[in-house]
């Protein structure tokens, strides 16, 4: 009877150990998914000092058989500031995990941050993504901290939210000597938004996700009852750019959406303010108005300044580095561009597009579409690149009336040549009735010190020096220096 107890708790032995490291028993179907306790792993303190913090997440195995995750990995590896342990097992790369089937295991990241450092190191807002690769399958939980002492606005916990700002026409006031960093989608209504000289701000951007879409993030929208008042100077510019400072990303286009005029806006000024690393750096909508003086818009991966039936008044202002125009007017409206530049070199988009109507389906059918009177005046502006029309004009009514498409260029220096052939001759008188007096400049024309280095001062030998007409309003150009009694076409005066 004992040798038949002992044989038979023998045998039970050897069929457990076979099925626990039987292969079979770990499933290899593709279709099996991890489930995350969260989506988004936060770091919810703001690092004043030097200092760590330890945060935790649940790893899920629904399958009634067990899943052998072949890597678990933090997607910078090596050169991340988390690091990482997964079910006990420290690294930042952990192979075999085996969660056991309908059960679950920890992972553990931690984070340390000195905030001391420059953003290069320690940026505003520092993400990671935990790794899991399984069955050939690929998924991720994100890891978000804080890593610099700043003004997160409206909250560090607001990715992909809107959130809507309204204050009985009252105004809020950005005078903290912290950085600002927009987090998320905020609309300023009801409200004006100062922001006073010197002010520093960071939009986070990137792709987020809601229940129905997925959109860009990191935008500054300023509804129709809302206001924003940029006050920078000279000494002390605001600058709004991304939150991404690393080696790589401080010139990188398309870090976050823009800031955007809602339709109805009025009152909106911009002065000694930069504007880059964007989708779009301003959108001016339907019967918005804006004041832009002193200011810079580039390195967008759209059009640096949309005007869509809106009025802006540009002054002293330098727009170059786009990805499509440099400036786009669509649907008419009112624009007044004195002593501008419009740099357009590398892509295969005018510096300067303007159309009286807009098609709501699309430009090649345009089945559905609006017209508006347009008006602009160009005195005084460079408009020049690399592409053979720097301008491309669009009147939906062919001419037919004044009021409709009323254009002028006045002490310009232009970029034309297919213009005055297309569209069946519209704008062969281009230079002398739109355009006058101007200057048609070629490749071969000095103007710029040196457009691949994006220096847009004038050389000692361009063209534009002495050939604007003085304007009484205006006797600085872009960095506030005195403009003669000949001043220079463009944003800046020839200094000697």
């Amino acid at each position: 009877m004992k040798n038949t107890l002992f044989w038979c708790a023998i045998v039970a032995f050897l069929v457990l150990l076979s099925t626990c490291n039987n292969e079979d028993e770990f499933t290899t179907s593709g279709d099996v998914r991890l489930e995350f306790s969260i989506d988004t792993l936060r770091f919810d303190t703001v690092f004043t000092e030097l200092g760590s913090a330890t945060r935790s997440f649940r790893v899920y195995n629904r399958s009634d058989k067990a899943v052998k995750i072949s890597k678990v990995f933090l997607e910078r590896g090596d050169g991340s500031q988390f690091r990482l342990n997964v079910d006990g097992l420290p690294g930042n790369e952990v192979q075999d995990v085996i969660v056991w089937a309908e059960d679950s295991i920890y992972v553990f990241a931690e984070v340390t941050v000195d905030p001391d450092l420059p953003l290069s190191a320690s940026p505003f807002v520092i993400e990671e993504k935990v790794v899991f690769e399984t069955n050939g399958n690929t998924q991720n939980v994100q890891l978000e901290a804080w890593g610099q002492n700043a003004n997160y606005f409206p909250s560090r916990f607001n990715k992909g939210i809107t959130v809507e700002f309204s204050c009985g026409g009252g105004e809020i006031t950005w005078d903290d000597p912290k950085p600002y960093v927009v987090y998320g989608r905020v609309i300023i209504n009801d409200c004006t938004l100062n922001i006073p000289a010197g002010t520093s701000i960071h939009v986070h951007g990137g792709i987020a996700r809601d229940s129905f879409s997925v959109f860009n993030d990191g935008l500054l929208f300023v509804a129709q009852n809302g206001r924003i008042n940029i006050q920078g100077t000279k000494e002390e510019p605001v600058i709004i750019q991304g939150d991404r400072l690393e080696e790589g990303f401080q010139e990188a286009s398309g870090q976050w959406t823009g800031l955007v005029l809602g339709k109805g806006s009025k009152g909106n000024t911009i002065s000694y303010t930069t504007i880059k690393n964007s989708i779009i750096g301003l959108y001016a909508d339907s019967s918005s108005e804006v004041t832009l003086q002193n200011s810079q818009i580039y390195n967008t991966s759209g059009s640096g300044l949309i005007g869509f039936n809106s009025k802006v008044n540009a002054e002293n202002t330098l727009i170059y580095n786009n990805g499509a125009n440099s400036v786009q007017i669509l649907l008419g409206g009112s624009y007044n561009f004195n002593y501008c530049t419009l740099a357009s070199y590398g892509v295969d988009a005018s510096a300067l597009s303007m159309f009286n109507f807009f098609c709501y389906d699309n430009f090649l059918e345009c089945q559905i579409l609006r017209d508006a009177n347009l008006n602009a005046l160009f005195r005084n502006s460079i408009i020049f690149g690399s592409r053979q029309d720097e301008i491309v004009l669009a009147d939906i009514f062919g001419g037919a009336g004044i009021d409709n498409f009323n254009v002028r260029f006045q002490n310009c220096i232009v970029k034309i040549d297919e213009l005055l052939e297309e569209q069946e001759g519209l704008y062969a008188d281009f230079l002398g009735r739109e355009c006058n007096p101007c200057t048609n400049a070629d490749r071969d024309d000095v103007l710029f010190v040196d457009p691949n280095e994006d220096d847009y001062h004038l050389d000692s030998l361009s063209i534009a020096i002495g050939q604007a007409v003085p304007l009484a309003t205006i006797t600085l150009d872009l960095e506030g220096n005195p403009r003669d009694d000949m001043p220079d076409i463009g944003c800046y005066e020839r200094q000697q």
